[in-house]
């Protein structure tokens, strides 16, 4: 507690020397997840000095984030249009979702032969870090279900705390809704993050889920 202590009085010290344009800069950088104070500032003076790393370009692509994108509104994938290209696809088999974490899951799905559709959380549920069902898309889940269709939901979430609750969760709240939820074999390891996984264990995944 008092080196954690002496860290947050070194780097307020640190923060008191520089302008404030810096200072905001690395306090929104600390917002993000994974960065810490000292990535914070690395980051903003890569930008500062940086000939190859501009402001203005960051700037303008992070504004289009907010701005271009939308979520598709059957499988909340983020998209261009009203509805993304997977849930377009006609040849894809309709009574089948994958529910995913976040959407560079889907990418990594796309890699295998699984030719379902699918839904994006956006997240866990994770009470230490805000996250409740409000904050998923867990309703759109709920509702797309509830409107008939759906065979199979195969809950694709990590296989970690977190992950094991959202699919705890999602079975309780379909329970009666779907005639049949599964969830992905343990090919993958506990604590490993679907998106990095390879197209070999993703598969096996897929071809070896169990029931829910």
């Amino acid at each position: 507690m008092i080196i954690s202590n002496l860290n947050i009085l070194q780097f307020a010290f640190r923060m008191s020397l520089l302008p404030p344009q810096i200072t905001r800069a690395i306090e929104e950088f600390t917002k993000l997840p994974g960065i810490g104070p000292k990535s914070a500032e690395r980051l903003t003076f890569h930008l500062l000095r940086s000939s190859r790393a501009s402001p203005e370009a960051l700037g303008k692509a992070l504004a289009d984030l907010k701005m271009s994108l939308k979520y598709c509104e059957d499988c909340q994938m983020v998209t261009l249009r009203e509805k993304c290209a997977i849930c377009e696809d006609a040849g894809r088999d309709q009574s089948t979702v994958l529910v995913v974490e976040n959407p560079l899951d889907v990418v990594a799905f796309e890699k295998t032969s699984y030719k379902g559709l699918y839904h994006v959380l956006h997240g866990v549920l994770s009470p230490l870090d805000g996250m409740g069902p409000e904050q998923l898309k867990l309703r759109e889940l709920m509702d797309r279900c509830a409107g008939g269709g759906i065979a199979e939901v195969i809950v694709a979430t990590n296989p970690d705390v977190e992950g094991e609750a959202t699919a705890s969760f999602i079975k309780q709240r379909l329970a009666g809704t779907v005639p049949k939820i599964t969830r992905l074999a343990h090919g993958l390891p506990m604590g490993a993050d679907i998106e990095f996984a390879d197209q070999v264990t993703l598969k096996e995944a897929v071809e070896g889920r169990r029931a829910l």
